[in-house]
C-alpha cells in the first residue's frame, strides 16, 4: 500500500504548491498562535485557495474552543482536523469534520487503550513527547514501542526527515507520515529540494519494506 504524506506548518502559497507538485497528499495549516508556524485564518485561505483537487487541506488546533475551530472550518474550507492538545474524543467528534488526534509518546502511553478511547478518528498521528511542546520538537521516538496490528492507522511523526523517512516506512508500515521541520529552511519556511527529497525517500522505503 502507497505511504501517504502530510507537508505540516505550511506558511506560504508557494510551499502549498510545491508540497502538491512533488505528489504530498495533505498540507497541513497550523492554528496555534504560540508556534513559529501559525497561520491566520486570511493567510490560511490563500494558501488553501491555490492547492489543486485532492489534495487534502488539514487544520492543526491545540485545545481551541468550539467558536475558533468553526470559524476557521467555515473561512478556509478545512478537509480534516487534526486535534493535538487535551481534547477529548467526544469534543473531537463535534465539529462536523472527520478528524484525527495526535498523541505525544510520553512513556507510559498504551497506544492500544488510546486506539480505543479514539475510535471515531480517521487515523491516530505519533509524536514525540517533550514536557509544554504539544508538537514540532524535531524529535523521534523509539518506533518499536507502536504495535504492529495499529500500523494501518497511524500517521508517524516526530523528526522524521529525507535521510531516516526511508527506514521509518519500512520498520512502522503506517498509513501515513507528517513532515515539517525536516523539509524546511527555517520555521514555517520550506525548501522545495528537501520536499522532493523527502517524497522519494518515502517511495524508497515502499519499496524496500
Amino acid at each position: 500500500m502507497r505511504t501517504r504524506v502530510k507537508i505540516c506548518g505550511i506558511t506560504r502559497e508557494q510551499d502549498a504548491i510545491a508540497a502538491a507538485d512533488h505528489g504530498a497528499d495533505a498540507v497541513g495549516l497550523v492554528f496555534y498562535p504560540p508556534s513559529p508556524r501559525y497561520v491566520s485564518v486570511e493567510q490560511a485561505a490563500r494558501i488553501a485557495a491555490v492547492l489543486p483537487p485532492f489534495v487534502t487541506t488539514v487544520g492543526l488546533f491545540v485545545n481551541a474552543d468550539a467558536e475558533t475551530i468553526g470559524e476557521v472550518v467555515d473561512t478556509v474550507g478545512i478537509d480534516l482536523i487534526q486535534f493535538h492538545g487535551n481534547e477529548c474524543g467526544e469534543y473531537c467528534a463535534q465539529h462536523g469534520r472527520p478528524w484525527i488526534r495526535a498523541l505525544r509518546m510520553k512513556d507510559g502511553l498504551n497506544l492500544a487503550e488510546s486506539a480505543v478511547e479514539f475510535s471515531a478518528a480517521r487515523g491516530l498521528l505519533l509524536d514525540a513527547y517533550r514536557p509544554g511542546i504539544p508538537g514540532g520538537t524535531g524529535e523521534t521516538f523509539d518506533w518499536a514501542r507502536i504495535p504492529s496490528t495499529l500500523a494501518g492507522k497511524i500517521v508517524l511523526a516526530g523528526g522524521l526527515n529525507p535521510d531516516n523517512v526511508a527506514q521509518a516506512v519500512r520498520q512502522v508500515r503506517p498509513y501515513a507520515v507528517d513532515v515539517s521541520g525536516g523539509v524546511e529552511v527555517s520555521p514555517g519556511i520550506k525548501d522545495a529540494n528537501k520536499i522532493a527529497r523527502f517524497m522519494a525517500a518515502v517511495r524508497s522505503g515502499e519499496t524496500t519494506r
